[in-house]
């Protein structure tokens, strides 16, 4: 389930509506109200019993109950929000790492309970440190919330999308298997990349490293996330490595290639030596 559209049932992050919740001090300043009919037939009391003390009294104390039925609705209201805050992530609309390890571990055990698949993707943002480099900080988090809402409204309402912390997201696939996870998860990744956002009048393309994990129940929380991270760790070790080509005229340079299998232990002292300078041997 995606953040904002959350069911309550599910155990996740509980949306809570815009709506106006008035102050402790407000709700006192408002005019009590009366009992309805007479007062007799309100309270079961004979009317010979009502003195004038009586009256008071209950009135006294039906304005009391009334005080403390607005503060408790605005106690309630309050126990909502804290509950939204504190489960919410503070620079994006999705949930933060504890509320998403706690709706993985709620997902694990409805698989384990029906016995219905569900897989858990880790992305991570290429690059971010340049952008904080090049255009600042601000850039740096426009760049995180552009990822975070690629995410969000990509996925299915019974997803779950969190940020792990820094540049780095979960989502939650229910009824998902290995498969089909990794294909999602490319095709997040490629959604991504495609959609380049605005900065100040610059258009800046993000790419995203990912990773995933399938879970069938029985499983861990901390082991998932963890296989799923280092199924991204390795998939982005991959594309720097296939994307790393030397040209021709480095690949004619003597000795190229004997560093890859270490066999080229000193290259400055052997280009010294070929020109005739004197070279300091290291120490053993």
């Amino acid at each position: 389930m995606k953040m904002g559209h959350s069911r309550a049932a599910s155990g996740g992050v509980r949306p809570v509506a815009n709506r106006e919740v008035k102050s402790v001090g407000e709700a006192r300043s408002s005019p009590p109200a009366r009992p309805n009919g007479d007062l007799a037939s309100v309270t079961g009391i004979p009317e010979a019993e009502l003195t004038p003390k009586v009256r008071a009294a209950i009135m006294t104390l039906t304005r009391e109950l009334e005080r403390l039925g607005r503060e408790l609705e605005h106690s309630r209201s309050r126990i909502v929000d804290l509950e939204r805050l504190a489960d919410q992530d503070s620079l994006v609309c999705a949930a933060n790492g504890r509320a998403f390890a706690r709706e993985l571990s709620r997902m694990m055990s409805f698989a384990e309970r029906y016995g219905t698949p569900g897989s858990v993707l880790y992305f991570d943002i290429n690059g971010l440190k340049r952008i904080n480099d090049s255009f600042g900080h601000a850039a740096g988090d426009a760049a995180i919330r552009h990822v975070a809402a690629a995410l969000t409204q990509n996925v299915r309402e019974s997803d779950f999308v969190g940020r792990l912390g820094g540049d780095e997201f979960g989502v939650i696939l229910t009824n998902t298997g290995a498969r089909a996870a990794h294909e999602k998860a490319a095709s997040l990744a490629a959604g991504i990349e495609a959609r380049p956002f605005e900065w100040r009048g610059r258009r800046l393309t993000l790419n995203v490293a990912y990773g995933a994990c399938a879970f069938t129940g029985g499983d861990d929380v901390a082991k998932a996330l963890d296989e799923a991270d280092r199924d991204m760790y390795a998939r982005k070790q991959g594309a720097k490595a296939a994307a790393w080509r030397p040209s021709a005229r480095f690949r004619r340079t003597p000795g190229w290639g004997l560093r890859e299998r270490g066999l080229l232990v000193f290259p400055r002292a052997r280009l010294l030596r070929r020109r005739g300078c004197p070279v300091r041997q290291p120490r053993p």
